[in-house]
This record gives C-alpha cells, sequence and structure tokens, in this order.
C-alpha cells in the first residue's frame, strides 16, 4: 500500500510540475516567412486558457482565420488552420517551439499532405504599459452657457475604478462599474437635478496627464464633452 502511494504521490508532482512549466502564450506575436522570394508577414492573436489556445492568424490568402485544437504542452504550442490558395482550400498545420524567455516561437508549418512547408519565428509584441487613472482631475463642460467644474477623485486597482465625481447637483457622487480598459476609462453615477435623478454614463479617453470624456444620460436624451486635466 506505502508504494503505492508513493508513486501516486510522484504522479501528481510530476503533472504539477508539467502544468507550472507550460508557458502561456497569451498576446500578439508577428513574424514573417518567405514565399517564392516574396516575405510574407503573419499576426498571431494567442489566447491561451490553461492550455486550450484559441485565436486568429492575419496575413494568409484568407485573413483573419481561426486557430483549431490549439493547445500547448510544455515549451511547444499547436494548432490548424484553413485557408485558401488559387481557389483551393488548405490546411495549414502550425508546430511553434517557445523559447526559454517567453518572447519567441519558432514554428514550422505547412500543408497537412506534406507538400509544402516553411518556417517562421514570430516575436511577442510588446504590451503597452495601462494608462494611470488613480489621482485627481479637473476639468469643465458647458451646460446651457455656464462653465460647471467638475473634480474626479479616481482610484484603480486590477484595472477596476472607484472613487467619486464633485460638481454635479449631488456632490460627491460615487462612481458604479468603472473600470479601465486600455486607453479608455468608464464608469456611471447617480445625480438629482430639478427634483429628478438621472444616470450619467461617463466614457473618457486617457492621454498624458488628460482624459477626454464624452458623457450623458443613459438614455441619449442629452450629452457633454470635457477634458479633464491631472492635478498636482
Amino acid at each position: 500500500m506505502k508504494i503505492w502511494l508513493r508513486i501516486a504521490s510522484l504522479i501528481v508532482l510530476v503533472a504539477a510540475a508539467s502544468a507550472a512549466s507550460a508557458a502561456d502564450v497569451s498576446g500578439t506575436w508577428k513574424g514573417a516567412f518567405d514565399f517564392q522570394g516574396s516575405s510574407v508577414p503573419l499576426t498571431f492573436h494567442l489566447s491561451d486558457a490553461s492550455g486550450v489556445v484559441t485565436g486568429t492568424v492575419e496575413g494568409l490568402p484568407t485573413t483573419p482565420v481561426d486557430i483549431h485544437e490549439g493547445k500547448t504542452d510544455g515549451s511547444t504550442v499547436t494548432f490548424w488552420v484553413n485557408t485558401d490558395y488559387q481557389g483551393q482550400t488548405y490546411k495549414l498545420i502550425y508546430k511553434g517551439a517557445i523559447s526559454a524567455a517567453g518572447d519567441q516561437i519558432a514554428f514550422t508549418l505547412g500543408t497537412d499532405d506534406g507538400s509544402w512547408d516553411t518556417q517562421i519565428t514570430a516575436k511577442r509584441d510588446a504590451v503597452p504599459a495601462a494608462p494611470e487613472v488613480t489621482g485627481i482631475w479637473k476639468g469643465a463642460f458647458d451646460f446651457q452657457g455656464s462653465s460647471v467644474p467638475l473634480t474626479f477623485h479616481l482610484s484603480t486597482a486590477g484595472g477596476v475604478v472607484t472613487g467619486t465625481v464633485e460638481g454635479l447637483p449631488t456632490t460627491p457622487v460615487e462612481i458604479h462599474e468603472g473600470k479601465v480598459d486600455g486607453d479608455v476609462v468608464s464608469f456611471w453615477v447617480n445625480t438629482d437635478y430639478q427634483g429628478e435623478t438621472y444616470k450619467l454614463v461617463y466614457k473618457g479617453r486617457i492621454t498624458a496627464g488628460q482624459i477626454s470624456f464624452s458623457f450623458g444620460t443613459e438614455d441619449g436624451s442629452w450629452g457633454a464633452e470635457m477634458t479633464a486635466s491631472r492635478s498636482l
């Protein structure tokens, strides 16, 4: 009995180590291969969830094409795609060796019947740092000919935005469902005006030191724009 317990424990440890060492290929990868003397650039948009790889490949005659049966196994990623060339549909099989640093994939790809193959090294596209919106932002918008100043107290954690907006008829108001997606921040607030409660939806494009907001009532009956600058 003891020997079987030891064997079972060893299997679990090996499986855990294998899972831990599996590379994550999520992201955008770019490279090019030679086809009849011409360089053909490809872009791989990959998503890796527990070793199951999905996504698309751009740059083939049919583009983009969906990835099928994608998976990672340790430092190897495999999948296949269908594409058309000169009126024929071809199944292209990809097998890639992921570098130890995780920044390159050396692919061998070709038709499933072996009549054509080539190689391509794809490099991971640098992911731009998410803009930081934590801080105090101040701006003003025009309302019936008057300038209305607003102050945004924003805090971010893992892409979730919380905080308050000061300057509306009800002030301060709490931010709801705030989030950052790339260079866009969005949230909504409730405020009262002339005895009515309105839900105002905010969407802002973040640039260096500024957020360009478009906002308005949820039903679209009123809207405005403003630029808020980071307050030092």
